[in-house]
Formats: structure tokens, sequence, C-alpha cells
């Protein structure tokens, strides 16, 4: 029993090294990459936004509004839809990460942010309908894709911060109800947390398995989303990686490691992806919403001010509900409904109604799909802005780390 303890010992140091101290956000960034990359080399896109809409679609064709907002009678099945099924398996992954780095319990918030949560998750589905995806669907694949549609859209997460930020900072002078922090209990079995993570891990793999060797092709397809989808939830969740944290962080506190890792995320990911582009495995153009310009950066400017005010954005607020953060399911339930429910108003009004043009383009009435080595004539000049805009922002984060000039708190 004595002679086995040193190695119980150091196989512990070994799982607290890795399942229970924080990873990195730039180990994050680049997993999490690299996950997506796969996705990519499988003809397949990361994107959220699509699957918490179907679960908005199911809840207002539940509610007898289904007509009203022109949703389809017969909607897929959460499991079965590729975007949900990601969400479902990222949800997982995360509880998975929080039970094994015995970080999972209820976070009970004050009144007031509730409201915030319902509030903020109501603007970003609003602002996710406008940018054709949130901060993963309408700036970070699309980012991946070489689409100029990112970027507008990271104009308008920035601008959005920065007036979030300045909202939030007057509700806190001005609103003072609802502020008293509840009373928060020990739970008292987190001890056999890392047993349940551990489960749920084998659960996943079999699930994974068995879909993988499917007689059904369709399921079959949808195994290395389940296994991809999970394994994004808990790099997100042991690495802390937020977008909403990366466009907020500069102006709220100037700390810019979080925007830092999501850089180098992008500048291996860029020309990495391009090459899957070049050789014809994946066609750029499925990920690439028809907004470009006034959608991703009108959408992206609302999306913003709705992230700070719900503390995440949809990627953020699946991993952190995840680890038992009550705001947050209030923010993903209103980001559902409102996502759906707007959806089928702008749809009403044609304002996201697709059509072709001459090129072969998706358009609608706030933007048309854009893609960089087409509109730029090869990728030459394709690398040279991606790279630019990578490096003049990695500048801007930096500087403003020393001087704190753009802080808005």
């Amino acid at each position: 029993m004595h002679e086995s303890a040193p190695w119980l010992s150091g196989f512990k140091a070994d799982y607290e090294r890795v399942f229970v101290e924080p990873w990195s956000p730039y180990l994050g960034a680049i997993l999490l990459v690299m996950v997506v990359l796969g996705l990519m080399i499988s003809g397949l896109f990361w994107g959220v936004f699509g699957g918490l809409k179907l679960w908005g679609d199911w809840f207002n064709s539940a509610i007898g509004l289904g007509d009203a907002l022109k949703i389809n009678a017969e909607l897929d099945s959460p499991l079965i839809h590729r975007m949900s099924l990601m969400d479902i398996t990222l949800l997982s992954g995360a509880f998975a990460a929080a039970l094994m780095s015995r970080q999972f319990g209820i976070s009970r918030a004050p009144r007031l942010e509730y409201v915030w949560g319902a509030l903020g998750g109501t603007l970003m589905g609003i602002g996710a309908t406008l940018a054709g995806g949130c901060t993963t669907g309408g700036f970070f694949t699309p980012a991946l894709h070489s689409s100029p549609t990112a970027w507008m859209m990271a104009l308008g997460l920035m601008a959005g911060a920065v007036i979030g930020l300045k909202l939030l900072l007057w509700t806190l002078d001005n609103i003072s109800w609802g502020m008293q922090a509840p009373v928060s209990s020990e739970p008292t079995s987190r001890n056999l947390y890392p047993l349940f993570g551990v489960l749920i891990v084998a659960g996943i793999l079999a699930w994974t398995h068995v879909w993988a060797y499917s007689a059904d092709a369709k399921l079959a397809s949808r195994a290395i989303i389940v296994i991809a989808g999970f394994a994004i939830g808990f790099i997100m969740h042991r690495s802390r990686l937020c977008f909403a944290r990366a466009f907020r962080e500069p102006f709220m506190t100037a700390e810019g490691d979080m925007t830092k890792a999501l850089i180098l995320a992008l500048a291996i990911g860029i020309p990495l992806a391009s090459l899957l582009f070049q050789k014809k495995m994946i066609d750029p153009y499925i990920a690439i919403p028809a907004r470009f310009w006034a959608g991703s950066l009108f959408g992206g400017m609302i999306f913003g001010v709705g992230m700070i005010f719900a503390g995440g954005c949809a990627s953020g607020s699946l991993w952190r509900a995840a680890e038992g953060n009550l705001k947050l399911w209030v923010t993903l339930v209103f980001f559902a409904w409102s996502g759906s429910s707007f959806t089928g108003l702008m749809h009403r009004w044609e304002v996201t109604t697709t059509d072709v043009n001459l090129e072969g383009l998706e358009f609608t009435r706030i933007g048309v799909q854009s893609y960089l080595p087409d509109m730029l004539a090869g990728w030459n000049w394709t690398y040279l802005l991606g790279f630019g805009i990578l490096l003049l922002w990695y500048l801007f984060v930096r500087y403003n780390e020393s001087t704190e000039k753009f802080t808005v708190l």
C-alpha cells in the first residue's frame, strides 16, 4: 500500500496538471483551430447560431408562432441537425471538463443580472440574424474562409463592445435594484465529479463509434461532429477561451491575452485553410454569409452590445452554462428565441431572402457573399491583406496593454 503511494501521487499530479490547472488561452486557440480544420477537411464547418436558432424554431412552433414566422412545418431533430448537434456536444464537452476539474457548480447571479442576460441574449439573436452568424459563424469561420465579412463584423463587434461597456457602466451608476448577490451553497459531492466527467467522455466515444459504423449514411456522417463538438467544448472550458472577452477586454481592462490568442489562431488557421480551398477539399462559399458589408457591420454592432450585457458570446455562453452559470442559461434561452423570431421576421420582410447574382454569388438586401481570392484575383493579395489586418490588430492590442489609452471603464 505504502509502496504504491508515490505512483498514485505521480498520476494525481499529472491529472491535476492536465485536467484541473487552467490551460493557456494560446494553447486553447491552437487546439481549437486544429479541430475546426479537421471539420473542414471533412467538408464541414463550425457554427453555433444555426443550432440555437433551431431550438428557438422548435419553441416558436410549440407555442403556435410557426406559421407567422414562416418556420418549416417539419423541423430537423436537434440531434440530427448539424449545428444543433455541434452545440449539444459542445455543451457536453464543457460539462465533462467542468466535472473533471471540479469546477462545476450552480452559479446564481443577482436578479438584475438575469435581466441583463435576457436583454443580451435578445440583442445577440438580432445581431446574429443580421450578420449571418455569431462570433463563430459571422466572424471566426468566415475569417478562416478568407471573407471580408469577418473583418466587417469584427469592426461592428468592437464598436458594440465600446457602446455596451458605456451603457453597462451607466447602469451600474444609476440602477441599484436587484444587485444583491444570492447566498450560494457548496456542493457536497464534488469529489465524485471527476468520475462523472470520465463517464461522459466514455459515453461520447461510444456514441461516436456507434454512429461512425452505422448503416445509416446520415448518422455516419454526423460522427465527426459528435467528437469535434465535444472536443471544442472541452478545449474552450479548459482554456477559458471566449471570443467575447477577445473583443471586450482591451476596452474594459486593457488585458490582451485572449485577443492575442484569437489572433494566433487566425494566423495559423487562415493559411492552412487556404490550402484546403486551393485543393478543392471544401467549397469556401458554404460558410460565407451573404452579409457583406452592411449586415456584418451593423449585426456585429448589435451583437457586440448584447454580448457585453450577457457576459459571453454564443460559444462562450454555451461552455459557461455547462459549468452551471444560470445567467448564461437565461441568455441562451433568449438568444435562441430571439434568433428564431427575428429570422422569421427578416424572411417575412424579405430582408434576408437570398438570391443569386450574375456572378453566381448569393446576395440579400443587406449584403453579398464575398471571398477575397476572387475579389483580389489570387492568394498573394489575400494573404497580404489578412496578415496585415492581424498585425495591425496585434499592434493595437499590445499598445493598449502598455498605455490603457483605449479603455472605457
